[in-house]
């Protein structure tokens, strides 16, 4: 797994937006596609035409706010040829037109070079993309649709990713026998930047670690209180891994 972006909405850090890409069988799915994330798998010398399949956790721009800019640099720059496929949340199917109409007006009636499908992926509904198995769960943070973790297996591997939320039960879930959990930490749970509505903090994931499962856990999407080395250093003694871009990880 490739870190393309760990960053929150608002570049903390000077990170890109979420997106982690996916590799296996000579396929790749990229979870998440923020604003920033075709710009940052260039500055990785990452193709944007090797991407199989985007699947979408949620519907807020940093999240897959990139997905216009991919479509119009695959039809027009990187001149893709290969299948994209598209899928998030029940309302990613509306949401995607709009967005890409306010952003670059009359292009969503493009006639597109490669085959092209947005669908909405099904709740608690294990789903075969690109060679990979995916799941998601609804968990907590307003989007105007439904906000997802997702499960992805691939062989006897399995990623789990929390996308962003506040606490519940569906982590339980989501994180159980996963091989990797990257998990949104956007603040430290107190002062300045401590806790921030809908969304994870260390002092909930702490209170709450004992119920996940999983082998590692890796920390995402965090804010200014927990970029400091004072939070850092915190987190790493506890055992946790941090994100970073451009972080290549053996799941």
């Amino acid at each position: 797994m490739t870190v393309a972006g760990c960053g929150d909405a608002f570049g903390a850090g000077g990170r890109f937006n979420t997106c982690f890409l996916v590799h296996a069988g000579g396929r790749t799915l990229a979870l998440d596609f923020g604003a920033s994330s075709l710009i940052a798998l260039k500055k990785l010398g990452l193709a944007s035409t090797d991407v199989d399949a985007v699947v979408v956790s949620h519907l807020h721009g940093d999240h897959y706010g990139g997905l216009p800019f991919l479509l119009l640099d695959s039809q027009y720059e990187a001149r893709r040829r290969r299948p994209l496929k598209l899928l998030g949340p029940p309302g990613m199917g509306a949401r995607l037109p709009v967005l890409m109409e306010a952003m670059f007006t009359g292009t969503w009636r493009t006639a597109w070079r490669f085959p092209m499908s947005v669908d909405d992926l099904p709740l608690r509904t294990p789903t075969e993309i690109a060679g990979f198995t995916v799941e998601s769960f609804e968990v907590i943070h307003p989007s105007g649709a439904p906000a997802t973790a997702l499960r992805v297996r691939h062989g006897e591997r399995l990623l789990a990713f929390s996308g962003d939320t506040a606490w519940t039960d569906a982590l339980v879930d989501v994180a159980d026998g996963a091989d990797l959990l990257i998990l949104e930490c956007m603040g430290r749970g107190k002062g300045r930047y401590g806790v921030v509505p809908s969304h994870l903090d260390m002092e909930t994931i702490e209170a709450k670690r004992s119920s996940l499962r999983a082998r590692r856990i890796m920390l995402t999407h965090m804010g200014p209180g927990m970029l400091t080395e004072e939070a850092a250093a915190h987190a790493r003694a506890r055992g946790y891994m941090l994100a970073r871009d451009g972080l290549v990880v053996e799941v």
